[in-house]
């Protein structure tokens, strides 16, 4: 592959992340308000500031290459978010809901980590060394991020198991109606 076809795809790789983390930025407060439990709200909104800066980093990189983020839909992160948004609309127990709460944040990591992967490789091939840096703090960010998960899955999982069939009321005493108005 010649540089000038990877320096297009790199571009267009760096603008699909793009518009995932901005899509992330609007469903993250959505995920975090459906959450009954306040660890799993706190890690989605420290999650989001996160995001933020994940944006403000590819822009700084599409900004060096003389690139604008802008301009592409991230058709996997908009399907990932409205499996999420499904989840919270189908209204299960409390338990229940965090634990697919963290398989849909789980699947998002896994698309970013993806991601940011192929973007950090581009970026070292073509000699970009404030991308490599730039885009390696977030794939090490979004890679912490998924550990966490997993460890708070670890317990969630285990309370989701002992209340199946056992309608409890949600820890933070959000209903149904307030669930899905966070979608």
């Amino acid at each position: 592959m010649k540089a000038n076809s990877l320096k297009k795809l790199y571009v267009e790789e760096l603008k699909d992340l793009y518009s995932a983390e901005t899509q992330l930025v609007k469903a993250l407060p959505k995920m975090a308000k459906a959450a009954t439990s306040d660890e799993l709200r706190a890690g989605f909104e420290e999650h989001l500031e996160q995001t933020r800066e994940h944006v403000a980093r590819l822009e700084r990189v599409c900004k060096a290459l003389g690139e604008s983020p802008k301009g592409k839909t991230c058709n996997g992160m908009k399907g990932l978010i409205e499996e999420g948004k499904e989840l919270i609309e189908e209204d299960p127990g409390p338990e229940e809901l965090d634990a697919g709460l963290i398989a849909a944040a789980q699947r998002v990591e896994h698309y970013e980590i993806a991601g940011y992967g192929c973007v950090r490789t581009y970026a070292e091939l073509l000699g970009d060394s404030q991308g490599v840096s730039l885009l390696e703090k977030t794939l090490s960010e979004e890679k912490a991020t998924d550990q966490k998960l997993t460890e708070l899955s670890e317990q969630i999982n285990v309370e989701a198991m002992s209340s199946e069939g056992n309608e409890s009321e949600p820890k933070n005493k959000q209903g149904k109606k307030a669930r899905a108005a966070a979608a």
